[in-house]
């Protein structure tokens, strides 16, 4: 099995229910051509966090492994998702005056700086400094400022940040299985990535990935990402109503759901039934199909309702005219889109990752939007970010300040 090429990205989508590693060709055209997956139950993740090191590891072991048996490759880089409700995001802006009278590079890492300076306990970690745009004197709505004659520079930016001991126990779990963490990525981020397009985000639009655990949203509204949030509730949650409510093993109900599932009971019709299987050694019983889409179509109702007071705090309600997306294991349930449309009043539709080559059969669901988004992310940065940047806390040890505000100044200027 050959070393890992420099030209190979690695995506790890670390799960509350599943870890999927990808791994894709970045070739010279610049598109992605995907040679590997692999893909493992997830064990020791609670809503997104690391709760059992040891098990998380396991299945971090068993996704690499399949997806290096299959590209061929040993993987020891990856870009790594994160979510999990300890993932909390805020506007800000900065201001400085332009020192020679032309936007220099300097001029933009300072302005970024001055807009990170809010006060950001100590037991969180900055994750994305995202620019919004520029505002150069009194022109608004740039996207690059730099080489441009003016006086004072006003930077918009998005700042993601999270508890610094999840985001460490994600890389200690990596580096425990022989990888290296190049960078860590807010997963609705990487989502976008596959999922969406630029008409999408120019409109405005709003992404729900609805995994196991969590529900991550991504607000985009004038081609750039506004609002960020992770709600602790997935579809664990629907999974476990099944169970209480048809009195059925929980890893039963899991079957029940993507085999039989519907969010919607006006969809199904009365004379379906479905086999359930009972606790113990009783008999297998033989329910209404449309008992099992009473007990989900409030649970995700609910899930929307949340997203909806959500999307109205952030103050972005009136701005998504091209609607919600939704992707994410969950959202391949059947009537997912029709009742998503009833509750937000707004064009709804599934996305699956696109603008990928290769293993496109096994790759093009919603499943792996995440995985595919953070090989097309981590892309993209490499292109634009000037090579490859230091490993993030590679092998456990962690990146000097230098390398940090490296980091950083490669994601600002790459998110245009």
């Amino acid at each position: 099995m050959s070393k890992q090429e420099p030209n190979l990205i690695v995506g790890l989508d670390i799960g509350t229910t599943k870890i999927a590693c990808i791994v894709a060709d970045h070739q010279q055209d610049g598109n992605l051509h995907v040679i590997g997956i692999g893909a493992h139950p997830s064990r020791g993740l609670r809503k997104g966090v690391v709760v059992d090191i040891e098990a998380t590891v396991e299945s971090m072991k068993m996704a690499v492994e399949e997806a290096e048996m299959m590209a061929g490759v040993e993987i020891n880089r990856v870009y790594a998702g994160i979510s999990g409700g300890h993932i909390k995001s805020f506007n800000s802006d900065g201001v400085v005056a332009i020192k020679s009278g032309e936007v220099e590079p300097d001029d933009l890492q300072r302005v970024l700086e001055n807009a990170r300076a809010h006060d950001i306990p100590m037991d969180r970690e900055v994750l994305h400094i995202i620019p919004q745009e520029y505002i150069l004197d009194n022109q608004e709505g740039i996207t690059d400022p730099l080489n441009m004659s003016g006086v004072r520079l006003r930077a918009k930016v998005h700042i993601v940040h999270g508890a610094a001991t999840s985001i460490q126990n994600i890389i200690k779990c990596a580096n425990r299985c022989g990888l290296d963490v190049v960078d860590i990525i807010l997963e609705q981020l990487a989502s976008s990535e596959a999922i969406l397009t630029q008409d999408e985000k120019e409109l405005g639009v709003c992404l729900l990935d609805i995994g196991g655990g969590t529900t991550d949203i991504a607000i985009f509204a004038d081609g750039h990402i506004k609002h960020t949030a992770v709600l602790a509730i997935g579809g664990d949650h629907i999974t476990n109503d099944i169970a209480v409510g048809l009195r059925t093993p929980t890893r039963e109900a899991e079957q029940i759901k993507r085999k039989y599932g519907c969010a919607l009971a006006s969809l199904v019709s009365p004379e379906e039934t479905i086999e359930v299987p009972s606790i113990g050694e009783r008999k297998a019983r033989t329910l209404a199909r449309h008992l099992l889409a009473e007990i989900i179509e409030p649970r995700v109702e609910e899930l929307f309702t949340v997203v909806q007071r959500e999307i109205v705090r952030s103050g972005y309600d009136e701005q998504i005219a091209a609607g919600i997306v939704l992707t994410g294991g969950t959202s391949i349930t059947e009537g997912m889109t029709e009742l998503g449309e009833e509750v937000f009043q707004k064009a709804v539709r599934r996305g699956s990752p696109s603008g990928i080559s290769g293993l496109t059969d096994m790759v093009a669901s919603p499943i792996y939007s995440t995985a595919v988004g953070l090989v097309q992310y981590a892309s993209r940065h490499e292109r634009t970010g000037g090579g490859k940047p230091s490993s993030r806390g590679g092998r456990g040890s962690k990146a000097s300040s230098g390398q940090v505000w490296q980091r950083l100044r490669e994601w600002m200027g790459d998110m245009f």
